[in-house]
């Protein structure tokens, strides 16, 4: 069962099922997004009031959970309030729908996370044991989101928290939104564009989430590719592969913050973060490189390569 499952990432993971003969019951909170086929079953929840139709976990034995509204938009007092309580809200709606221990089949739920988490730093190198929080609004969010999933033991679930880094996808997330001042001649790195972005292909994240589903993992995970990037190299990577010049300074943090407020934080901080527990435990990535990963979404066009057509059904090496 899939929360959040008509998103971009929920997409991804709905495609990876369906290729795998894996049967998915989805929540959404618009109704006229429900659909019954074989194998894909919709149903309506409303997290803010604690509803949801307790049928969707009918035959359910995992659960893999995407919620929580965008973190993507200016970060007022309304806004904050809605990011954080649509992730805490959901996993407790989820939760109260779940009978005590023993009446259920549920072995795991995956929950997602994200890297911002870790404290801001050009120079340390991040894996999930660390303790430190970074002091942002970010880090607070993952912070209680990771804490609210915790309560899941109570009813004998295993629990994995899956920590996202910068998805790199051309149809939504940030990569859209970094190449388009790239298309128009108006491309720049952001301040000293030496800050770290640990990124990942929405191919390897899917796949990602059915390889912690399916294996059974417990614990945390960082969902980000092998090979880290500062943010000059990927301003000159997205430009390499869309043919585009870069002429322009670097964009200061001063401009951004008068634009975007405390928001514009997202695109100066810096966490570099190691990919080796999640590899230890499996996995293969299709595109461990930036630029084999920015060739894939902007210039193969059959949509994949020879072999993520290969992993489309061999998504646990």
């Amino acid at each position: 069962m899939i929360t959040g499952a008509t998103g971009l990432v929920g997409g991804e993971i709905v495609s990876l099922c369906k290729q795998n003969n894996i049967s998915v019951n989805y929540l959404t909170t618009s109704k006229g997004k429900i659909v019954s086929q074989e194998g894909f079953n919709g149903y309506y929840w409303n997290p803010n009031k604690n509803v949801i139709d307790k049928d969707c976990l009918i035959g359910v034995t995992a659960i893999i959970n995407l919620a929580g509204t965008s973190i993507s938009k200016r970060w007022t007092k309304s806004n904050k309030k809605k990011i954080l309580n649509s992730r805490v809200n959901s996993l407790r709606t989820l939760l109260g729908a779940i009978p005590n221990e023993g009446a259920h089949a549920i072995n795991t739920i995956v929950s997602a996370s994200a890297v911002g988490v870790y404290p801001n730093s050009l120079s340390r190198y991040y894996k999930e044991d660390e303790e430190q929080v970074d002091d942002s609004f970010l880090g607070e969010v993952v912070s209680v989101w990771e804490k609210e999933v915790d309560a899941f033991r109570k009813v004998n679930i295993n629990i994995a928290k899956i920590r996202i880094g910068l998805v790199m996808s051309k149809n939504g997330g940030a990569l859209p939104e970094m190449a388009k001042p790239v298309r128009y001649y108006l491309g720049a790195a952001l301040g000293s564009g030496n800050q770290w972005q640990s990124w990942i292909h929405l191919r390897d994240l899917g796949r990602i989430f059915l390889h912690a589903t399916t294996q059974e993992l417990t614990g945390v995970y960082n969902a980000v590719a092998p090979n880290p990037v500062t943010n000059v190299k990927l301003t000159k990577e997205i430009a390499r592969v869309l043919g585009k010049p870069l002429f322009l300074p670097n964009i200061p943090r001063a401009m951004m913050q008068l634009v975007l407020g405390e928001m514009s934080y997202l695109l100066f901080a810096s966490q570099r973060v190691s990919s080796k527990k999640i590899e230890d435990s499996g996995f293969d990535f299709i595109y461990p490189n930036i630029c084999r990963a920015l060739d894939n979404i902007y210039k193969d066009k059959e949509g994949h390569t020879t072999k993520d057509t290969f992993y489309q059904n061999e998504f646990v090496s």
